[in-house]
């Protein structure tokens, strides 16, 4: 009785100890899968912030090529010196390079370097809010432009003059930079002084995160957008008038009423920019765990591809932009090739 009492006992033992056995046998075997698990997710991770790092960085130096070719055309040619309608163009081809440049910067930071000083953040998004605020008003300018030069054809060189545009184009920096230095003065009162010695995310939706920046976003946007559609539908409608009329040039009159039309359209591709928190916002109680590549994919269709389009609409339907484009690029093809038949 007592050794049969011994045994179960020690059988007792025995099998929980290969119970035990197993389960660590189990655990050793599913932990170099778990950390392998791990490695893959961390790999992926990288490889994802990497090809949307590329793919940003790629985009940005093709629309900013593009516009280059542009903006050398204008500064090798003093044809277009004397003509506001040129300057306010090449203003905004210039403003928009600005802004991808800068945005796209923010976008590498964003996935580079997580803790940027807040300083430098704030200083790079002046900029890149500047900017982007730029590019409306100066659609609405461009129209005005044309709205003077269709239905004030006598006193279109005396109001459109170059000192004039001039003032034009720092009275639009001077308005765009408005709301970024409200954001500031906000983040100033709001905040205690020391958070300007802080380090963090650069984004303008992690450093200005009150509920009073985001207020203030919401007026300076509807602000901004509602001045700018209701010059645009105005200048529109003059200008079809003044088509309709048979004093007029109507092949001028239909350019003009075209061009303020893709005018509409331009603002129409900058102001979708200020759609894309909304979408952000939806998607992400809907699809969390797509929110980044669907915030990633907002930012290439809002803000990149209207920096492509913009100038390519209305520079490419320009005649004149087209010949010199074309004299420069042919001679300096012309010239490669005689460089290299010499040696």
């Amino acid at each position: 009785m007592n050794f049969t009492k011994k045994w179960t006992s020690f059988g007792g033992k025995t099998k929980t100890r290969k119970k035990q056995r197993k389960r660590s046998q189990r655990y050793q075997c599913k932990r170099p899968m778990n950390s392998t698990m791990f490695q893959y997710t961390a790999a992926d991770r990288y490889a994802e912030a990497f090809a949307k790092t590329f793919t940003t960085v790629l985009l940005g130096i093709i629309v900013n090529c593009f516009n280059g070719m542009f903006v050398f055309t204008f500064f090798k040619s003093s044809v277009f010196y004397n003509d506001p309608r040129y300057i306010l163009y090449i203003h905004m081809v210039i403003n928009d390079m600005l802004l991808v440049f800068f945005s796209v910067s923010l976008i590498v930071m964003s996935y580079a370097r997580q803790k940027v000083p807040l300083p430098f953040c704030v200083s790079l998004l002046i900029i890149s809010s500047t900017t982007h605020k730029n590019t409306p008003l100066t659609l609405a300018g461009m129209a005005v432009e044309r709205y003077i030069a269709i239905c004030r054809p006598l006193h279109h060189h005396q109001i459109c003059t170059v000192r004039r545009t001039y003032i034009l184009i720092s009275l639009i920096w001077g308005v765009g930079v408005i709301p970024v230095l409200a954001d500031l003065i906000l983040l100033s009162v709001v905040r205690p002084s020391s958070v300007f010695t802080t380090s963090g995310l650069c984004s303008s939706t992690n450093v200005y995160n009150t509920p009073y920046h985001e207020e203030q976003s919401k007026i300076t946007h509807g602000i901004y957008t509602s001045v700018v559609w209701v010059i645009l539908v105005f200048t529109y409608c003059r200008v079809l008038i003044a088509a309709r009329r048979a004093s007029t040039d109507k092949s001028s009159a239909k350019k003009a009423q075209s061009t303020i039309l893709l005018h509409g359209i331009q603002l129409l591709l900058s102001v979708m920019s200020n759609i894309t928190p909304v979408i952000d916002k939806i998607y992400a109680h809907v699809v969390p765990t797509l929110r980044s590549n669907i915030s990633f994919f907002n930012y290439l269709l809002t803000n990149l591809l209207p920096r492509l389009l913009s100038p390519l609409i209305y520079g490419v339907r320009d005649k004149k932009i087209v010949k010199y484009m074309k004299g420069f690029l042919s001679c300096r093809l012309f010239n490669v090739k005689v460089e290299s038949i010499k040696q």
